[in-house]
């Protein structure tokens, strides 16, 4: 009966393999990497094989308040950023690489090490046709590169021997 705590202590934890288990995973599970710092988890929002996935790498304050991703002002201008490029939220898959947002914003390297798993393992199950990294955390993991050198680029990321195809932008509470 205790084996998954000590699984967890042992290694890494293990991450279904199933869509649906996943975001049920996501939503309840103890051991889900990024769940530690709050209670109240902010959760993907849209279907596997979604055209864009919108990707950043924690909540914002306000979307943890909230517990819905881009909300307030940065989630009226992310709407406006997707109006022009002629595609709206509803279309997409909308993501944080962690449900919870750590304190300050920023993460240790064991933290950091088990969410570049999760990232990976979230990527391979959401299968988008496109991904959109929002701010310089999740470019930093994801892209391995800084803001300043991915922006304006078409980014080609790795996954499962194929490319992913994917933007960097700010994050738009940045940008106000």
């Amino acid at each position: 009966p205790e084996a998954p705590a000590e699984a967890g202590a042992k290694g890494p934890v293990a991450l279904p393999g199933a869509w649906d288990e996943f975001q049920s995973w996501l939503a309840s599970n103890p051991d889900v990497p990024g769940s530690q710092w709050d209670a109240r988890r902010v959760l993907p929002v849209g279907n596997a094989g979604a055209p864009l996935m919108l990707l950043t790498a924690w909540p914002e304050i306000d979307d943890q308040r909230d517990q819905a991703l881009f909300t307030g002002p940065a989630g009226q201008l992310l709407d406006a950023m997707l109006g022009a490029v002629g595609t709206m939220r509803a279309d997409c898959y909308l993501a944080s690489l962690a449900i919870t947002r750590p304190p300050g914003g920023r993460i240790d390297e064991r933290d950091a090490a088990e969410l570049d798993r999760l990232l990976w393992h979230h990527l391979r199950l959401a299968r988008p046709g496109r991904l959109l990294l929002i701010g310089s955390d999740i470019v930093r993991m994801a892209a391995k590169l800084q803001l300043t050198d991915a922006r304006g680029k078409l980014l080609d990321i790795n996954q499962d021997g194929g490319k992913l195809e994917a933007v960097a932008v700010a994050h738009p509470a940045m940008l106000l």
